[in-house]
């Protein structure tokens, strides 16, 4: 990008802060109901906001425990955009030129579900990260680190004795806004007037911006201190924030950098060098005794500096542990040399027969031709769309366009798709759910009767509320009449 771009694109910097609300959790198969934006200038003053509400598709089922969240009934599913229309306005949102898109662990949860999302409706995936000046932030992984670091900046709620950071919970201790948690806009405006509180930290706030731009994340993690230099080159030392971590370990852990992964770009390595069995490592117990962070740069965790203000949230015992691995490496070469090959070649395991929905990364990038055919399968009426099927160069983007026809524009289809899709929705249904659909990370999709199962379970809840029973019972009637199931309550 040329210096003059980057400036114009730098002038036209936009928050856009969004939440969804899904039928589910699984984020290759499930789907969006609700997206929610606000955008604003830099100084978070609101420009405009966006409200789409998607109709329900005809082969998605429903999580139970999903329902219960966002208590969203039936009958309000039953309009509203469909998903090809809704992912599209979404998508146009996302990249208009200079979008800093953002939510509250929007990288851990939204962003990737919505990726699939466009994946799944033909449209590019990854292009809100990085083109015509758009990029991502997170206020969570922001959170972690305020929490630790700048308490009095909130009230820290907890939950039965430890520190709770959902946002509901924040936002109750905090009074940031007034509505229904798990409203997707009501969402947008809680995590809004949570950057506004964080802003007021002037130096901490600019300081974790910049750990979301790749270039400036880089750069600091190349100035980190020097632990010691082996035959792999140097090896530097960090805390990394992140809340796979836990509580109990104040979300953070010390790590040493052990290079970048080979097979997968842009990807970093970061070894633990905190947990004890490190040091019982041998050649044939890899994976048993080591951890390694996967990091890429401009994305969480969020890496600190060592200094003593923030080594010092370490246990005692886990900063000796750290000092003891450390010593443990430096005698061990080989060992740590093997370590170090080990995840640099590591390779995830292809999957056989993935469905294309889950597909994604599997795939890889789509070539010129699949990428020009996608744009071409957009712009086209409805009629052009059925004739451009099988014009595209691989079965996973023929059958995801076939998809998007009979999901979201079911008249007039061909004999060859009700076919096609027929099969694919007894693989929606099956007679058990041990034969359900896997994602990409080998977990099911939600199943007719998996939900039905959930249903019973949770109707027995003492806790739920009568508004919970009823939207369980037309839970239970839509899927016992729509994939022809039997009501075994």
């Amino acid at each position: 990008m040329s210096e003059t771009l980057e400036v114009r694109f730098k002038k036209m910097n936009t928050y856009l802060f969004y939440d969804i609300e899904t039928s589910g959790l699984n984020k290759a198969f499930d789907q969006v109901f609700q997206f929610a934006a606000i955008r604003t200038d830099l100084e978070l003053n609101e420009i405009q906001r966006h409200n789409i509400k998607v109709k329900l598709r005809p082969d998605i089922i429903i999580s139970p425990r999903a329902l219960m969240t966002h208590r969203i009934p039936l009958s309000d599913l039953m309009s509203g955009e469909c998903e090809f229309e809704a992912a599209r306005q979404i998508h146009q949102l996302m990249n208009e030129p200079g979008t800093i898109s953002l939510g509250y662990n929007s990288l851990g949860f939204d962003d990737v579900f919505l990726r699939f999302t466009f994946h799944r409706n033909l449209l590019p995936a990854y292009t809100h990260q990085y083109s015509r000046g758009c990029r991502r932030m997170d206020l969570f992984p922001m959170t972690l680190v305020f929490s630790l670091y700048k308490k009095a900046s909130l009230n820290w709620p907890e939950k039965n004795g430890k520190l709770s950071l959902k946002l509901e919970n924040l936002n109750s201790a905090n009074q940031l806004n007034q509505g229904r948690a798990h409203d997707a806009m009501v969402d947008v405006e809680i995590t809004m007037a949570l950057a506004r509180r964080y802003m007021r930290e002037t130096e901490t706030w600019d300081y974790l911006t910049g750990c979301f731009i790749k270039d400036i994340d880089r750069r600091r993690a190349l100035k980190l201190p020097a632990c010691f230099q082996s035959s792999s080159g140097l090896h530097v030392k960090g805390l990394m924030i992140g809340s796979e971590f836990g509580s109990g370990m104040n979300f953070q852990v010390p790590v040493i950098s052990i290079g970048e992964s080979i097979p997968y770009a842009n990807q970093s390595l970061w070894l633990r060098i905190d947990l004890p069995e490190l040091r019982k490592t041998g050649p044939d117990s890899i994976e048993d005794t080591t951890r390694i962070v996967r990091k890429r740069y401009g994305e969480p965790g969020i890496l600190l500096p060592p200094l003593e203000r923030y080594w010092t949230v370490l246990s005692r015992e886990r900063g000796e542990s750290a000092e003891e691995n450390i010593r443990w490496l430096q005698e061990n070469p080989t060992l740590f040399q093997s370590i170090i090959e080990h995840y640099r070649n590591f390779r995830y395991p292809e999957i056989p027969a993935l469905d294309a929905d889950a597909a994604l990364y599997q795939m890889g990038f789509l070539s010129k031709k699949a990428r020009a055919l996608c744009q071409e399968f957009h712009a086209a009426p409805l009629n052009g769309k059925k004739e451009l099927i099988n014009q595209f160069p691989t079965t996973e983007t023929r059958t995801l366009a076939g998809r998007i026809l009979s999901r979201n524009f079911p008249e007039n289809l061909s004999k060859n798709l009700i076919r096609e899709f027929g099969t694919y929705m007894q693989q929606v249904n099956p007679i058990s759910s041990d034969d359900a659909l896997m994602d990409y990370r080998g977990a099911p999709r939600t199943t007719p009767a998996s939900a039905l199962a959930d249903i019973i379970e949770l109707q027995n809840d003492p806790g739920l509320d009568r508004e919970q029973l009823n939207l369980l019972d037309d839970l239970k009637g839509y899927i016992t009449e729509k994939f022809n199931r039997k009501d075994t309550s």
